[in-house]
């Protein structure tokens, strides 16, 4: 017998969420090789993705608004925002003042898509000063997207960070 598709997408997503929730997030900025090595469905999700963290780090809000489904779930700092609508108006405005401030870089990517879902799980480090504050963290972020027509849109996102090591 077959399972069902969300009893896979749930085993997928179980997968490849980190190990390190509850912790702050620093969106990553997309990096010239952020798609390479992905399989090309992948590949094309990895897009929608690194075109969001530009959109923040432009400050671009309403280009990274679009990126996301309605029904998007942002898992942050041990919260949870469950709505496109719901992020937009709580973390969205900071997310972008942080990016816009605070570089960062990819050290590790992986991602797979299957059908009309795809997961995308980004390793990488952020450095910098933010409102007088030195910030050197490593950084988690798993993105789950969704083809919605002919682009693929943002379901869920989580992030986490730590200190790095001294």
């Amino acid at each position: 017998m077959f399972a069902k598709p969300s009893m896979i997408f749930a085993a997928v997503i179980l997968s490849a969420l980190p190990l390190t929730a509850g912790r702050a997030h620093e969106p990553t900025t997309p990096t010239a090789t952020s798609s390479q090595n992905l399989p090309p469905m992948a590949g094309q999700a990895a897009q929608t993705v690194d075109m969001f963290h530009a959109a923040l780090g432009r400050g671009d809000t309403a280009t990274a608004l679009s990126l996301l489904s309605a029904d998007a779930v942002i898992f942050e700092e041990g919260g949870a925002e469950r709505s496109k609508a719901e992020y937009a108006a709580h973390h969205l405005a900071a997310d972008a003042e942080f990016t816009t401030a605070v570089p960062s870089t990819q050290s590790r990517r992986t991602g797979r898509a299957e059908g009309s879902i795809a997961w995308i799980a980004t390793e990488g480090r952020t450095t910098g000063s933010f409102k007088g504050r030195a910030v050197d963290r490593l950084t988690t972020e798993t993105m789950v997207l969704r083809r919605e027509g002919a682009a693929w849109k943002i379901v869920h996102i989580h992030w986490s960070s730590r200190n790095a090591p001294v």
